[in-house]
């Protein structure tokens, strides 16, 4: 396996890989940790739009292919960054070419303060829903109260360890949580299904307003989301089936839960109820959802030590433990002041560049690839944007394939046939 170039690895500590000794994660700390950043509101708010516009039966069967299709390109990343022992940025140096590289880093760091700031208008707007329900309070000042709040702790999170946070708070105690939070809710809507009918609500048509495979393509955009991050954590991992096997179950159990309930929750409610009411309003939900808030911290946490692990691959002279106290106050910042709902578009958009790059970092990658060492590898390059043309014309002119899915096919395709074409050349060389 060829390594980058001498320079890049000799200036940059970042291209050292993780040595043996502080690969830790198990398969259960794998598991534990996907199956969490899995696990949120916005999921079920897709899954209770899937049973809407598909019906029941078609929006399951969405849901499990597009999880187990969308966690297994997450588990090829992870056995990538385990194998390597390397975060994203460096992939994508060793996939585009170390200088070009710092392009699509600079654009993972300003997504993942957005997504980390959106994060935290939810926990926000949850927890004013909360308190609102349980005292009756409902004032201008009380958003941005609980936005500090959430935020603060995010800053207290960044200023510890990683590898402590997942392996003791996510694994011993957020997790158990969690789960028996969704286990409460699942049970509830179930009673509620079947006090209404359950043949009824298995046989409910959707409204037509999708197509089977764009449904499983948004319900795949959730776990590829994640792909810019997953190797930050994965090359902590002590073995490469663990690392693999762990970050698939785990986020595609999660995946599959979450849209599921939305579906069930939409199924029983009554049309226009919004999904944090409808959660409130069941029996034990307010625990439940308190539960699920406290949960949505480690997805604001994920981004921001991944921001961090971006910005010291860019700027090393500062920590990353530095880094992520900054990225959280930024976040922070943002979530106060800034209209995070109305950036989600934004947001979106950036995050679609990402979908196609790792396309091409698992063609080029995978099966111990060999990795550039040009300052700009152009046929990946071009690859990639390519996929990401594919990404946003598909749906214009086929919009019944969606975009995650021929961006991906396409940038797999064209990155495996230049990986085979190479081939001879590497090795004669």
């Amino acid at each position: 396996m060829a390594l980058p170039n001498a320079p890049a690895a000799s200036s940059n500590a970042a291209f050292t890989p993780i040595p043996a000794s502080e690969r830790v994660f198990s398969f259960r700390d794998h598991a534990a940790l996907w199956f969490s950043l899995g696990v949120g509101l916005l999921v079920m708010q897709i899954g209770a739009f899937l049973g809407t516009a598909l019906g029941t039966q078609t929006a399951l069967f969405a849901i499990i292919v597009g999880s187990v299709l969308g966690a297994a390109l997450l588990a090829l990343v992870a056995y990538i960054g385990f194998e390597r022992g390397l975060s994203s940025p460096v992939l994508m140096c060793q996939t585009l070419g170390s200088s070009f590289a710092k392009l699509p880093v600079v654009l993972n760091v300003v997504q993942l303060i957005g997504w980390s700031a959106f994060e935290l208008v939810v926990m926000r707007d949850g927890t004013t829903a909360l308190i609102k329900d349980i005292t009756g309070l409902d004032t201008i000042w009380l958003p941005y109260v609980t936005a500090l709040f959430w935020g603060l702790l995010l800053v207290g999170l960044a200023t510890g360890s990683m590898i402590g946070l997942v392996r003791w708070f996510v694994g011993r105690f957020g997790l158990p949580l969690v789960i028996l939070s969704l286990i409460w809710l699942t049970y509830q809507f179930v009673l509620k299904a079947q006090a209404q009918g359950l043949d009824a609500i298995w046989h409910r048509a959707g409204d037509g307003s999708m197509s089977t495979l764009a449904g499983i393509d948004l319900v795949m955009a959730m776990p590829v989301s994640w792909l810019p991050l997953v190797a930050d954590f994965a090359r902590y991992g002590k073995a490469g089936t663990t690392t693999f096997r762990g970050t698939w179950l785990g986020f595609a159990v999660a995946n599959i839960w979450c849209h599921a309930l939305g579906v069930l929750i939409v199924s029983t409610s009554n049309p226009g109820t919004d999904l944090m009411t409808t959660l409130l309003l069941a029996q034990g939900g307010l625990i439940a959802l308190g539960l699920i808030l406290i949960d949505e911290m480690d997805n604001a946490y994920g981004d921001v030590y991944s921001g961090s692990v971006s910005l010291n691959f860019l700027h090393g002279k500062f920590t990353i433990r530095f880094w992520g106290i900054t990225l959280a106050l930024v976040a922070t910042a943002c979530a106060l002041f800034l209209p995070m709902h109305g950036l989600e578009p934004f947001l979106l958009t950036l995050s679609s560049v990402f979908v196609p790059l790792f396309g091409v970092v698992i063609s080029q990658l995978v099966l111990k690839g060999e990795a550039t060492e040009k300052g700009v590898n152009v046929v990946p390059v071009a690859i990639w944007l390519i996929g990401i043309a594919a990404f946003h014309l598909c749906p214009l002119m086929w919009p019944v394939v969606g975009s995650a899915l021929p961006a991906l096919a396409i940038t797999l395709l064209l990155g495996s046939i230049y990986r085979i074409a190479r081939r001879p050349a590497l090795q004669s060389a």
